[in-house]
């Protein structure tokens, strides 16, 4: 499929009052993504990695600057204007898996899916083949406190893609999950990417996730110090 142009950064500042003074998370940032990306943003806490991911997900906005996603200036967008955007076009992948505790698999994964308004025929469609995807199609009933960590990331992986999203936005995934099921979901996401072509932007410094990358973006203070292009090296475990 032919890339496209999805996110694009333009002299992105991003500033925080502290005390007196003002702490610059992010600084003069211009980088552009293409759709099917495999990209991570690395480099040690406190470098922006996570701010960088909430501007492009439109969850927060630059002090200077503009994020252009999928067309969308997102400084300009209202309140509204940014939830719709995320709705259709962004899947969320986080550390903590942010599971509703009160409903099962099938219901956690269809919760994208009831925003979107879709048809009960079309959103159980669809939320079976998600579980499909992450190999839970025997946990469709579960509730999340009766599933193991790896399971819980592979349900809020099913829960990101069940839209079939342009970009996923994934904040360190594999942060809470031991080395084998770290290399469960990442191929997992390997796989996903390559079949809906969707953008996948992670903010990690897991040098696990670092492996699969096929770009890799330093982050120091705010500040863009590397952008290269890399082979994969996938685990062979």
């Amino acid at each position: 499929m032919k890339n496209n142009v999805l996110i694009k950064t333009e002299n992105l500042v991003k500033n925080y009052p502290m005390g007196g003074r003002k702490f610059t998370a992010l600084n003069d940032i211009n980088l552009s993504f293409n759709s099917g990306e495999f990209t991570g943003l690395v480099g040690p806490s406190g470098s922006g990695k996570t701010t960088l991911l909430n501007i492009v997900g439109a969850l927060d906005n630059p002090s200077e600057g503009h994020a252009v996603v999928i067309g969308k200036d997102t400084s300009q967008l209202n309140h509204r204007e940014s939830a719709q955007l995320r709705n259709e076009h962004l899947g969320f992948i986080f550390q903590t898996f942010n599971l509703l505790s009160v409903y099962n698999v099938f219901e956690n994964v269809e919760f994208p899916l009831l925003l979107l308004g879709m048809s009960a025929e079309d959103r159980k469609k669809d939320v079976l083949q998600a579980l499909e995807w992450v190999g839970l199609s025997d946990k469709v009933k579960s509730r999340p406190a009766q599933l193991s960590g790896g399971e819980c990331q592979r349900v809020a992986v099913a829960r990101a893609m069940v839209k079939k999203p342009k970009i996923v936005l994934a904040d360190e995934p594999t942060a809470n999950l031991d080395a084998a099921n770290s290399y469960n979901i990442l191929d997992m996401m390997v796989s996903l990417n390559k079949e809906l072509n969707s953008t996948f932007l992670f903010a990690t410094h897991d040098e696990k996730v670092i492996k699969y990358l096929r770009r890799v973006i330093t982050l120091t203070d705010g500040k863009v110090v590397q952008d290269i292009e890399k082979t994969p090296e996938p685990n062979n475990a």
